[in-house]
């Protein structure tokens, strides 16, 4: 299904994800250290990168920063179950999406799927908004002319906000489209990926023209 690089230091879990993910039908290449599984990423170039943070040397949060640095490749992070400390970090330096360990392996292959899905193209559609130029199909964003680099997270709440400009979607509604999944905990993930989408395509992010938040209900895409 997926070429998946696993960066996880417990060689326990390492190995008994690395079977079950096999058994879903994912190819699993799997890294100990920070180090290795940047040197892997950048020699395999795998679909998915499922992280844990706590690891020796270059934590995981750092790994998290170089991928997304020089990759758009979809991060899944392993995190302590109740961390918040945990979820928050990896989710500013650039991950998609958190499970917490110990995970089940369907749950895990289930986010897998689910981000590699958020690639794939929509039926033929161009569209420009104020100088922001969406086209659905080629799956690419430019503002002014010029191209937006955006992960494949990112795009897809674009795309979802900007289906309907002017209507409201409420956190859990974009969970449900985006990452499939509603647990309203995990509305951060909403949260941060909106943050790091309005640094990309906003003139000013502070005062967003095109991702509008609506107090108490969601976001919003404009202008309208």
């Amino acid at each position: 299904m997926a070429q998946v690089l696993l960066i996880e230091d417990d060689p326990s879990i390492r190995r008994g994800l690395g079977m079950a993910l096999g058994r879903h039908g994912h190819q699993v290449r799997s890294a100990e250290t920070g180090e290795e599984g940047l040197r892997q990423s950048r020699d395999a170039r795998p679909e998915v990168v499922v992280l844990d943070l706590m690891l020796p040397g270059i934590d995981g949060f750092e790994v998290c920063r170089r991928l997304r640095a020089d990759s758009h490749v979809p991060i899944i992070m392993l995190t302590a179950k109740g961390d918040d400390f945990d979820v928050v970090g990896g989710l500013e330096a650039g991950a998609d999406d958190y499970v917490v360990k110990p995970v089940l392996p369907r749950v895990l292959d289930a986010r897998i799927r689910a981000v590699l899905r958020r690639g794939a193209p929509e039926p033929r559609r161009t569209e420009t908004h104020a100088g922001l130029t969406i086209d659905r199909s080629g799956m690419t964003v430019t503002k002014d002319g010029d191209p937006v680099s955006l992960t494949p997270t990112e795009l897809r709440v674009l795309l979802e906000l900007s289906r309907s400009p002017g209507q409201v979607l409420s956190r859990r509604q974009l969970l449900q489209s985006v990452w499939e999944h509603d647990y309203l905990g995990d509305s951060r993930l909403v949260d941060n990926c909106v943050q790091r989408l309005r640094a990309k395509i906003e003139s000013d992010p502070t005062s967003p023209v095109f991702v509008q938040t609506v107090r108490g209900f969601g976001y919003r895409f404009g202008p309208v």
